[in-house]
């Protein structure tokens, strides 16, 4: 396989923190796989996927992502490489008081989208995507908890990202909840051939839905 197969490569990498350590981090994704990230609680997932996005710094070795190299990456690459990426947040982190459409529509036009038509032609159709084009005018705060995170997917698919993080997306759903969060994103995977990086304590949702398993135990990021 070509590197150029892969969306995300760590060659050696160090990073660290005030509590922890993470060493000699190898870890190669393919485009177009789904993966999930699992370890205990303070182990070092978020960090991990706080790096992938460039939000924190690479402490020794070199990491490419999406074609960046954001080993020692400019402040000016790190926007164009986000643009490169969705993220979907444990929490939802939406605007509660505007609409959906508001929410989508907001990350769209942060990345650069300027014409009105197009805008709206692309909030629409990542709606559909997620089974809720009829919430477009409802406010986030009236929404269930599972339409909150379809939101966030919407809204992390609104860039046609190659490559969506999700870090405990489903920590705050019911099982059944989450069991369709985890469907829609696999078919986000297999249709659209986004690569996916879910971090997760949800055990049940992997034995369910069997993907690609990277470990984080004992400082070191194993499979």
């Amino acid at each position: 396989m070509t590197e150029q197969e892969y969306i995300i490569r760590f060659e050696n990498a160090t990073l660290a923190n005030e509590n922890f350590t993470l060493k000699d981090i190898n870890l190669q994704i393919r485009k177009g796989e789904f993966t999930y990230l699992i370890g205990k609680t303070g182990t070092g997932k978020s960090t991990l996927l706080r790096a992938i996005y460039a939000d924190i710094p690479l402490q020794e070795g070199a990491a490419e992502v999406c074609g960046y190299n954001i080993t020692k990456i400019k402040k000016r690459n790190i926007a164009m490489l986000r643009r490169h990426l969705g993220i979907v947040f444990q929490d939802f982190q939406l605007l509660q008081d505007r609409s959906v459409f508001d929410n989508i529509a907001f990350v769209l036009r942060a990345t650069g989208w300027k014409n009105k038509q197009a805008i709206n032609e692309r909030v629409m159709r990542v709606l559909e995507e997620v089974g809720l084009a009829d919430k477009v005018s409802t406010k986030i705060f009236k929404l269930s908890e599972g339409e909150r995170q379809r939101i966030g997917i919407a809204r992390a698919l609104a860039n046609e990202p190659e490559l969506i993080i999700a870090d405990e997306p489903t920590g705050n759903l019911d099982p059944i909840t989450s069991e369709q969060i985890i469907r829609l994103l696999m078919d986000i995977c297999e249709k659209k051939e986004t690569t996916i990086l879910i971090a997760t304590h949800d055990y049940v949702m992997i034995d369910k839905y069997r993907a690609r398993i990277i470990a984080i135990e004992d400082g070191k990021v194993v499979g």
